[in-house]
């Protein structure tokens, strides 16, 4: 097996372009899931590539480079619309994992309960993908994880940043996650919260998104709604909201008992948001 630790994303995307390298970026994912004797010819390990490796600040809101690691989203000076993918970022698995594993290998593996989805979709992300022949282009994070271990990246592509648009002004955000034991824990459900508030307390914009109760993470567009000019200790979770998800019975809980935890978790969550900001 060859390894590549390419440092110029050309470079890597041609190689990936003429012989379909296995991608690395942190390999917290990819190694666990290797089966033995059935390793991949080339591994290519984006890690190194300069442009794919910082946090800036652009003209219409932040970059997040696709290798960028948990730990240093912890570290970097973000606004408190990034509180609750702070939060997420400590979950994920150990101190050591959050050391390696990076933000796009979270979107890439597809987990129905990937713990940095639902903070990312109140930031309304987008994905930057390229490939060698067809350039870049960019697509809403919703529209690139298509289902369980599924998205729309190309065989030929690598994800090289994800996009965020300068929140609200005044925005807090807050995540909760629920497991059988505090760390190195699969989510059992997780719910994301952006909330910002008008002069009178009232809720003003309202973004909340739900992991691990349906095959791909979502925002509860409906309880959105509802929940603009209400007051963030008032809120209310009623069944309708939840119609959306479909969460099923295995053996960390019930499909009843993650709605359940859900309807509290977005309680709590909304209310931490809106202390945030």
């Amino acid at each position: 097996m060859t390894y590549l630790i390419p440092t110029k994303l050309e470079a890597a995307l041609k190689s990936l372009a003429q012989q379909q390298d296995k991608l690395v970026a942190g390999g917290t994912d990819v190694y666990p899931s290797m089966k033995q004797g059935h390793t991949p010819k080339s591994l290519l390990d984006v890690t190194r590539i300069k442009e794919l490796m910082n946090i800036t600040v652009t003209d219409t809101g932040f970059r997040i480079g696709a290798a960028v690691t948990w730990t240093e989203i912890v570290k970097a000076k973000l606004p408190a619309a990034f509180d609750g993918l702070k939060h997420a970022a400590k979950e994920v698995g150990s101190l050591q994992i959050q050391n390696a594993g990076t933000i796009a290998g979270n979107l890439c593996n597809a987990s129905p309960a990937a713990d940095g989805v639902p903070p990312l979709l109140t930031l309304d992300a987008r994905v930057e993908v390229a490939s060698a022949a067809r350039g870049a282009r960019i697509l809403p994070l919703q529209d690139f994880i298509l289902g369980v271990r599924k998205t729309a990246l190309g065989s030929d592509e690598i994800v090289t940043a994800i996009h965020i648009p300068t929140p609200p002004d005044g925005a807090g955000s807050a995540f909760e996650k629920l497991g059988n034991r505090k760390y190195l824990v699969i989510s059992i459900a997780m719910t994301a919260a952006l909330i910002k508030c008008d002069l009178r307390g009232l809720i003003s914009e309202a973004r909340v998104a739900i992991g691990a109760c349906s095959p791909v993470a979502q925002r509860l567009t409906q309880l959105e709604t509802d929940l603009v000019g209400a007051k963030p200790s008032e809120v209310e979770i009623l069944p309708r909201h939840l119609l959306q998800l479909s969460p099923i019975d295995d053996v960390r809980g019930s499909g009843d008992y993650r709605l359940d935890i859900v309807k509290e978790q977005c309680r709590r969550a909304i209310q931490k948001a809106a202390e945030n900001g």
